[in-house]
């Protein structure tokens, strides 16, 4: 890998992701269309500890008072009740699913779900479904001329129940073009959760799933002799400076605007990439990055 593709992915996949359009499927687009080797799973998973680097700064209030109430809650009976030592569990119960997924399906996440066909396959259902979903949150905000507006569920209501179901929603995202923000947010809408609550948790619920998955790909990395180092970490810094940016900028989005420029935005792609593929102008099948 070239420096110069080190930087362009590093931008890409600090731009994709915390939007819904699925940074995994960006990565080997960007890559295809450029000609260039698949950069793999591999790379993906590790230039992701650049972006959750970034989550873990713009959310640090967030998440030092959910450690230190969790931390506290295992000694203190009392403590127990508190919102944040519950978010702790929570944020545990909802990592379970991609945790078991994710080790599970190694071989296929890194070889036939990089198929384009399914990708794009991906980026169209998906997109629907963060549609209707968006469209159904809007109608709540909004209500009607004949119904009030419906007050939705914000963190305080978030269950056991419900953090397993965002779990199931994140571990979609194992397939390149589902998108990990896109799934959890529009699972979180379908079960009544405000806009910015839904945010929020696919965020946070997101650091240990993708750090776990970095550093697990990392450990694997040095003890190979395939890895571009310099080209990787240069890329991951990257990645970190451009996805800061682009949180600070989403959270703010998120809280007033509509999902549908998004939505459309992936099903636009997604055709285009059956047409390309169906037409020979594009191999549906990964080239193996060489390092």
């Amino acid at each position: 890998m070239s420096w110069f593709e080190s930087l362009i992915l590093g931008l890409v996949q600090g731009l994709t992701e915390f939007l819904p359009v699925s940074s995994s499927a960006h990565l080997r687009l960007t890559a295809a269309f450029s000609g260039w080797e698949d950069p793999g799973a591999a790379f993906t998973a590790i230039t992701q500890i650049g972006t959750e680097a970034a989550v873990l700064i713009y959310f640090r209030k967030d998440i030092g008072r959910i450690i230190s109430a969790w931390t506290r809650s295992l000694a203190n009976k009392e403590m127990r009740s508190d919102h944040d030592a519950k978010m702790g569990w929570l944020v545990i119960v909802g990592s379970i699913p991609i945790g078991v997924l994710g080790v599970t399906l190694k071989d296929q996440i890194e070889g036939p779900f990089r198929d384009l066909r399914i990708t794009a396959t991906m980026l169209i259902v998906v997109g629907v479904i963060i549609g209707v979903a968006d469209r159904l949150a809007a109608r709540d905000e909004s209500g009607g001329r004949h119904r009030a507006a419906t007050q939705r569920k914000t963190l305080e209501d978030l269950s056991v129940k419900d953090g397993l179901i965002y779990g199931l929603c994140q571990a979609c995202a194992l397939i390149p073009g589902v998108s990990r923000s896109g799934a959890t947010i529009s699972g979180g809408l379908f079960m009544g959760y405000q806009r910015e609550a839904a945010a929020r948790y696919s965020f946070l619920l997101a650091v240990p799933a993708v750090l776990a998955s970095g550093l697990f790909e990392l450990k694997d990395a040095m003890e190979s002799d395939h890895v571009s180092w310099g080209p990787t970490i240069f890329a991951t810094v990257i990645a970190f400076g451009v996805g800061y940016a682009v949180i600070a900028w989403f959270m703010k989005f998120i809280s007033t605007k509509s999902f549908m420029p998004f939505v459309w935005y992936r099903i636009a792609l997604g055709i285009l990439i059956v047409v390309l593929v169906t037409m020979g102008a594009l191999s549906p099948h990964a080239a193996e990055s060489a390092g």
